[in-house]
C-alpha cells in the first residue's frame, strides 16, 4: 500500500480537506492519501513573506512523514514553497503542484495559460515556468485577484472560469493550468466550461508521486539532494537541528 502525504504549507484546514478530497478523487487503490496543514505558518500564501515563513512548517511536516514510513509527498501551494529542502530530507518522491500541473500540461498541447489568485504572485509564476523549462510553452500568466481565503466564496469559481475562457482566447493556449490549490475544487467543473483541458496541479501532483512510488523511483541523493549535513540550529529553529551535531 502507497502512503502519499500532501502538504498545504498553510494553515487554513478548510482548504487543507478539499485538497485532500481532490487528492483522494485520483488516487488509486490502494494509496491512501493524508492532508495535513503545518502547526505554524501563514494562513494563506500571498507573497514572498508569506511563503518563506511557510517553509519551516513544510519541512516539519516532511519530517513528520518520515518518521511515519510516508512513502512520498505532495506540496500543494503553487509556489512549490520548501520543494528543495523537502526533496533533501524525504526518503521518497516529493513533487510540487505547480512543477506537475506545467509538467501534465506540456503533454497536452503546445502551450498553456496559467490562471492564478493575486496579481503580485504572477512573476513567482514566470519564476517557475523558466525554473522547470516550460517558459516557451507558457503564453501567459492571468490574475484573477481573488484572495487565497475567497476561492470558495460567492462568485469565485465563475470569475476564474471566466478568467480561463478568456486566457485561452488572448494566449492562444491549448491548456489551462490553475494557479492555486484553492481552485482544486472546481477544476471538473471550469474544465467543462472552457473547452480545453484544465490542469489542477494538486491531481496531477498526486497522480505523479503515486506512479513515481509504483515505479520504485526515489530523488537522486547524489550531489544536490543528498540529505544536509549534522549542523547546529538556534532560537525557534532549534528543533531543525540535523542529528549529529556537535
Amino acid at each position: 500500500m502507497t502512503r502519499i502525504t500532501v502538504i498545504n504549507p498553510n494553515t487554513a484546514r478548510a482548504m487543507t480537506a478539499a485538497i485532500g478530497a481532490r487528492a483522494r478523487a485520483v488516487a488509486a487503490p490502494p494509496t491512501t492519501v493524508t492532508a495535513v496543514s503545518p502547526a505554524m505558518g501563514p494562513e494563506s500564501i500571498e507573497s514572498h513573506y508569506d511563503e518563506a515563513l511557510a517553509v519551516p512548517g513544510v519541512l516539519a511536516e516532511i519530517a513528520a512523514g518520515e518518521r511515519d514510513g510516508v512513502d512520498g509527498y505532495v506540496i500543494a501551494c503553487f509556489g512549490d514553497p520548501g520543494l528543495d529542502a523537502a526533496r533533501e530530507l524525504a526518503s521518497g518522491p516529493v513533487v510540487g503542484i505547480a512543477e506537475a500541473a506545467m509538467h501534465a500540461a506540456t503533454l497536452l498541447g503546445r502551450g498553456f495559460s496559467v490562471v492564478t489568485t493575486l496579481s503580485r504572485t504572477a512573476g513567482r509564476a514566470w519564476d517557475l515556468a523558466h525554473r522547470y523549462g516550460f517558459a516557451a510553452a507558457c503564453r501567459g500568466v492571468h490574475a484573477c485577484d481573488i484572495p487565497v481565503l475567497e476561492l470558495d466564496g460567492d462568485g469565485a469559481r465563475e470569475t476564474v472560469a471566466a478568467l480561463c475562457a478568456r486566457a485561452v482566447e488572448a494566449d492562444g493556449s491549448d491548456t489551462v493550468v490553475l494557479g492555486c490549490a484553492g481552485m482544486a475544487a472546481y477544476c471538473d467543473e471550469i474544465a467543462r466550461e472552457a473547452g480545453v483541458p484544465v490542469i489542477d496541479g494538486v491531481g496531477a501532483a498526486t497522480a505523479l508521486v503515486e506512479s513515481l512510488v509504483r515505479l520504485g523511483l526515489r530523488t537522486s541523493v547524489r550531489g544536490e539532494y543528498a540529505p544536509p549535513g549534522p549542523k547546529r540550529y538556534s532560537g525557534l529553529l532549534q528543533p531543525f537541528t540535523i542529528p549529529g551535531a556537535v
